[in-house]
């Protein structure tokens, strides 16, 4: 094997480690969101988004219903702080494409017996991943 083959293996496996961190820092990134929801910890749940996000949710009355990041953390200011409500999730898929990525979650309400799938676009800002957009659907 030459000094060229070397390089080239050395490069490819660099450009592996750095696509595996991000995805682990994405999923570290959703699970911050999903931890804060679920235990109405408004200031967690404001961590992982970018202060100007928007989330695209599913209402019985609206054909789109787009709450600010900031007004949807204030429902979780009126709850009981540190208090788990049942909520519950998981990441299911994530696609990194250098400094923008998507990522699905499934999320549960044992109260309501409800599950959603989020899907959340991710764009890497000051070297951390945060989400600018999420949309939810509640699956029946």
């Amino acid at each position: 094997m030459n000094i060229k083959h070397i390089c080239l293996l050395l490069i490819c496996i660099a450009n592996t480690a750095i696509a595996q961190s991000d995805e682990d820092q994405i999923k570290k990134t959703i699970d911050t969101y999903i931890e804060g929801t679920a235990y109405n910890n408004p200031e967690m749940t404001m961590e992982a988004f970018y202060k100007d996000a928007n989330l695209f949710l599913s209402h019985k009355d609206k054909e789109i219903w787009i709450v600010p990041i900031k007004e949807y953390a204030s429902w979780l200011a009126k709850r009981e702080k540190g208090k788990f409500n049942g909520r519950t999730g998981k990441v299911i898929a994530v696609d990194v494409s250098n400094d923008i990525a998507t990522a699905k979650a499934e999320i549960m309400m044992d109260d309501k017996n409800s599950k959603f799938i989020d899907i959340f676009l991710l764009k890497k800002l000051k070297g951390k991943w945060k989400v600018i957009s999420k949309a939810a659907t509640r699956i029946e």
